[in-house]
C-alpha cells in the first residue's frame, strides 16, 4: 500500500458562504486527494455586502493548487524519508480546518466515487440592510444553501466538483432578495510523480450585495451578474525547487440594479474579461525555510462608462521567504511591484512597491493566530470608472475550546484610496463565531460581525451590524 506524506494541508474549494475542503498529498506515486472531505460550517450570512476589496482571508492553498493562485503561501515540502514520516495528528492542523475522529462526514462511495450531500439553514439580523447613513433600515433574512461535493478516488489523476446554490430571503425588505448558483470544479492529471497538469473552472450565477464596493450607492437590491472562469497550470518539481506556469481567463456579465426611485440602474459597463498569466518558483533550502518568487500578468478588458473606459493592462511580482517553523509560525512574506495602466486617461497609473504577508502562530496545539497584510489594485464602476488602491491589515485568532467547539475572532482594517475620483476610504471590520460540531452529521454556528466603512464622501459612508445562526446536516 502506498504511502502519502504529510506535503499537503487544506484545499479550499468554496463559494462565498461556505467551503469544502480535502486534503491534498503527495506519494511517490504521484498527486491524488486523500478522502478525507468536510462541509465548512457556514459562519456568515449567504452572500454578504463585502464592505472590503480585501475578503477574509481563506483556508491556506495546498500543493498542487498554489499553482493556480501563485500569491497564496506555499507549504514547505517534507525532506525527510516518505518511508519512515509519520502521519500527520489532528491536533498538528490548522484549527479552523480541524476534523477531530467521529466528527468526519460519512459521504455516499458510488465505484471509484464519492459523493457528500450537505444542507445549510439560517437566518441573520441585519441592522442596516441599505448600508446606508441616511435610510438605515435593519431586517431579518433566512438562508436556504443544498450543496453536493464529487470528488474521485483514483490512484493518480482526479476530478473534484461541487455544485451548490443559495436562496437569501428578507423578511419586510424583498428587493434585497437573492439566489446564487455555481459549479465549479478541479482536476489534475499526474504526469509523472514530481510533474502534473492542473484545471480547474467555475460557472456561476451570483449577486453583489448593496453596500460592497462596486455597487452603487443609491442602490436598493443586489447586482445579479454571472460569472465564467477557467484556469489552465502546469507544476514541475526538480528535487528542492518547484516551478509552476499558467493562464488563466475570467468572464462577468453583469445585470441591473435598481435606485431608491425605482428606476433600474445598469451595470453592463462592468462587463468584459480579464486574462492572466502567472509563474510561481519556490525552492525549500529546509524544512522551515524557504524562498520564492512569483509574477502575474494581466489584460483587464472591461467595457466602462461611455468615454470612460474600464480596460487596463498591467503586472504584479514578489518575492520573499517561506516559513515553517514546525507548529510555532507557518507561512510567507513577500514583497514587491505592482503597476496597473488604464486607458482611461483620468485614472492613469497606479503602481508602486507592493507586500502581502499571511502568517500563522501557534503558541499552542489549541490556538491559531493569524497575521495577514496585502496591497493590491482592483477596479470599480458606480457612476464613474475608477481604480482603487487597497492596504489592509487583518488580525485573527482561532481557539479549539474543546475538541467539537471553535471560537474564532478577527479584525481589519482597510484603506482604499480611489484614482479617477477624489475619494478615500477606511473600513473597519470586526468578527466573531462559535462552531459547535454535534456529531459528523450536524453542526450550529453562531456569528457577529461588525462593519465600519468611513468615507470622506458622505454617501458612501456607513455602519452596520450582522448577526446570525446556522445550522448544517450533511452525510
Amino acid at each position: 500500500m502506498e504511502r502519502t506524506t504529510a506535503f499537503g494541508w487544506l484545499n479550499a474549494i468554496g463559494t462565498s458562504g461556505s467551503q469544502t475542503r480535502s486534503v491534498v498529498a503527495f506519494g511517490r506515486r504521484g498527486l491524488k486527494i486523500v478522502p478525507a472531505p468536510v462541509t465548512a460550517i457556514v459562519l456568515g450570512l449567504g452572500s454578504p455586502a463585502n464592505a472590503q476589496v480585501l475578503p477574509w482571508p481563506n483556508e491556506e492553498v495546498a500543493p498542487p493548487w498554489n499553482a493556480q493562485q501563485i500569491f497564496e503561501p506555499s507549504p514547505l515540502p517534507k525532506l525527510t524519508d516518505p518511508d519512515t514520516r509519520e502521519d500527520v495528528p489532528p491536533e498538528d492542523t490548522p484549527v479552523k480546518g480541524r476534523l477531530q475522529p467521529g466528527y468526519e462526514p460519512v459521504g455516499i462511495r458510488s465505484g471509484s466515487w464519492m459523493f457528500n450531500p450537505s444542507l445549510i439553514t439560517g437566518g441573520f439580523f441585519d441592522s442596516n440592510v441599505f448600508a446606508s447613513n441616511t435610510d438605515i433600515r435593519s431586517d431579518v433574512a433566512a438562508v436556504v444553501e443544498p450543496q453536493l461535493r464529487a470528488h474521485t478516488l483514483w490512484e493518480r489523476h482526479g476530478i473534484d466538483l461541487k455544485l451548490d446554490a443559495q436562496e437569501t430571503v428578507y423578511k419586510q425588505n424583498s428587493s434585497l432578495n437573492q439566489t446564487n448558483a455555481s459549479l465549479k470544479g478541479n482536476g489534475w492529471i499526474d504526469i509523472a510523480h514530481d510533474m502534473a497538469l492542473l484545471g480547474s473552472f467555475q460557472v456561476a450565477h451570483l449577486n453583489e450585495g448593496v453596500g460592497s464596493l462596486s455597487s452603487p450607492a443609491n442602490a436598493i437590491a443586489p447586482t445579479p451578474y454571472n460569472w465564467y472562469s477557467g484556469d489552465l497550470s502546469f507544476r514541475k518539481e526538480f528535487n528542492r525547487l518547484t516551478a509552476s506556469v499558467g493562464f488563466r481567463t475570467d468572464s462577468y456579465d453583469y445585470g441591473s440594479t435598481v435606485a431608491q426611485n425605482g428606476m433600474p440602474i445598469n451595470q453592463d459597463a462592468r462587463d468584459g474579461q480579464i486574462y492572466s498569466l502567472h509563474s510561481r518558483i519556490d525552492y525549500a533550502f529546509s524544512e522551515t525555510l524557504g524562498w520564492f518568487a512569483s509574477a502575474e500578468g494581466n489584460v483587464r478588458d472591461l467595457r466602462g462608462q461611455p468615454l470612460q473606459p474600464l480596460s487596463s493592462q498591467g503586472y504584479r511580482a514578489l518575492t520573499g521567504v517561506t516559513l515553517g517553523l514546525a507548529r510555532l509560525v507557518t507561512g510567507e512574506i513577500g514583497f514587491g511591484y505592482v503597476q496597473q495602466r488604464f486607458v482611461d486617461p483620468t485614472i492613469g497609473t497606479i503602481e508602486g512597491p507592493t507586500y502581502r504577508a499571511r502568517l500563522t502562530w501557534s503558541p499552542t496545539r489549541m490556538i491559531d493566530v493569524h497575521f495577514n497584510a496585502e496591497q493590491i489594485v482592483t477596479e470599480t464602476s458606480v457612476t464613474s470608472s475608477t481604480g482603487v488602491l487597497a492596504n489592509a491589515v487583518q488580525l485573527g485568532l482561532d481557539y479549539e475550546f474543546r475538541r467539537n467547539v471553535i471560537v474564532s475572532f478577527y479584525g481589519a482594517y482597510e484603506s482604499d484610496k480611489f484614482f479617477g475620483q477624489p475619494r478615500k476610504d477606511q473600513v473597519t471590520t470586526s468578527d466573531a463565531r462559535i462552531k459547535y460540531l454535534l456529531n459528523r452529521f450536524a453542526a450550529i454556528a453562531v456569528y457577529y460581525r461588525f462593519t465600519s466603512r468611513e468615507s470622506n464622501i458622505s454617501t458612501f459612508s456607513y455602519d452596520k451590524h450582522l448577526v446570525g445562526l446556522n445550522v448544517t446536516t450533511q452525510f
